[in-house]
């Protein structure tokens, strides 16, 4: 007997920040969110879509440190985009706007080209394009399909097997 649970995305991601002006205008300028509602406790909402909020951000009572990595907390939220050709742009933007990149190429498990970067509070943001999927038979790609990329030039001049990136 399996779980009645049964997941169709990602509904939204909370972030608890140290400066909810500060975040919020990283959330709308940076990423390209829009705010759907602030509420009674200054939570921000933020939309991409229709949805109401994909991302919400609540104001710290005091101000700490995020926790390092390998430590238990939150380790990152990752946002699909539709093309890698998107992701180059995505690049530069965030070069240009001085928003800290801390890893870009292609990973291994799930084969999804993408540049994760910082947030005002130091939480990891992911965005990526190309996700692997399942199929019917329930088999991911074999672990010596992976290849491993360092740079998103990389990722798209070594694509996986069967993978056309736009």
């Amino acid at each position: 007997m399996g779980t009645p649970v049964k997941v169709r995305k990602l509904g939204h991601v909370v972030l608890t920040v140290s400066d909810i002006e500060r975040s919020t205008r990283f959330w709308t300028d940076i990423m390209g969110f829009q705010v759907s509602d602030r509420n009674e406790r200054g939570m921000v909402f933020l939309r991409n879509a229709s949805d109401h909020h994909t991302i919400a951000l609540v104001p710290a009572e005091t101000p700490s440190d995020v926790p390092k990595e390998g430590q238990p907390g939150f380790h990152h939220c990752a946002l699909e985009v539709e093309t890698v050709s998107e992701l180059f742009k995505i690049r530069d933007f965030l070069r240009e706007k001085n928003v800290p990149i801390v890893y870009e190429g292609r990973r291994g498990p799930g084969g999804n080209p993408g540049i994760e970067f910082k947030d005002p509070d130091g939480f990891n943001i992911e965005i990526y394009a190309f996700m692997d999927q399942i199929g019917a038979d329930g088999q991911s790609r074999p672990a010596e399909q992976w290849r491993r990329a360092k740079t998103l030039e990389e990722a798209v001049a070594h694509p996986l097997p069967g993978v056309t990136y736009r």
